[in-house]
């Protein structure tokens, strides 16, 4: 799987790149940012453990690498860093006017229905044909990788890695989605891409799937999410992920930050935490 670099960047000592493939999964050309440690300078050590990002709804591969301050705290650690574009997109590509549907808004899940099903395939693209293009074409170790993502991302993150502890060691969140089964941006995401049969939704529900008995791997599930948050009551709820935790016996540390909002001020504020908690465990 071939990986096209479009633009090469230095920063805290590490190499930036912004690169394109195929996706046999969308069907289409995917973006996707990657930068490896200053420990990678002239062919060095590695492979990294590395981490992939997912971010939110209308976001792309650029908005992590350019608000969120990470990569001064992943140099300490020689950790990299995969953040991939949020849904395909392009000519052909089924799209919706509203920002929490179509493109921008993939919500990492394999789409059923049509106009989505042909391309919206985001869940096989982040657990196949991402890891397999970063695998083969970057320094990076795929026996020590974990993931981690914001709002729709932290959703995609948490249900990700429930289902394939294989893949991931490590999972944290800021603001996820916990539960899109109950709150109106999963009802009407999921009715869209998976159709109304609410049972076919578990599957993308992280709150459902430690219900279900999936978790077993994870020493913890990191959240952080701000009280100042407009979208916490309504969207949000991390308490219901707090609950399923608790009669999992699976380890949530919900950390509510007072005065702190949904955006990449309050991303930027923990990272480093987020960084250190994951650089343990990898």
């Amino acid at each position: 799987m071939m990986v096209e670099i479009l633009n090469t960047h230095r920063t805290q000592g590490g190499t930036l790149r912004y690169c394109r493939h195929d996706s046999a999964s969308t069907g289409t050309p995917m973006k996707f940012s990657v930068w490896v440690p200053p420990q990678a300078k002239d062919g060095g050590e590695g492979p990294f453990p590395y981490l992939v990002w997912l971010s939110g709804l209308t976001c792309t591969e650029d908005n992590f690498t350019t608000k969120a301050g990470a990569y001064a705290w992943a140099a300490r650690h020689g950790v990299a860093i995969v953040a991939p574009d949020t849904s395909p997109r392009g000519e052909g590509v089924a799209d919706d006017p509203a920002y929490d549907l179509g493109q921008g808004a993939g919500f990492y899940v394999d789409a059923t229905e049509e106009p989505w099903a042909p391309h919206f395939q985001m869940y096989s693209y982040v657990t196949k044909d991402l890891l397999e293009a970063v695998d083969a074409a970057f320094p990076l170790d795929p026996a020590r990788r974990g993931i981690f993502g914001h709002s729709m991302g932290g959703h995609g993150a948490l249900t990700i890695a429930l289902r394939n502890p294989g893949l991931f060691k490590s999972v944290s969140a800021f603001s996820p989605i916990v539960s899109p089964l109950n709150c109106p941006w999963g009802d009407k995401a999921l009715t869209a891409y998976l159709g109304p049969d609410r049972a076919a939704w578990r599957a993308h529900d992280a709150c459902a799937l430690i219900e279900d008995g999936f978790g077993e791997g994870f020493d913890e599930i990191l959240v952080d999410q701000g009280l100042a948050d407009s979208f916490l009551e309504n969207q949000l709820k991390p308490e219901l992920l707090e609950e399923a935790g608790a009669e999992a016996r699976l380890k949530v540390t919900v950390r509510r930050q007072e005065g702190y909002d949904h955006s990449y001020f309050f991303i930027a504020s923990f990272i480093g935490d987020h960084i250190d908690w994951h650089a343990a465990r990898l």
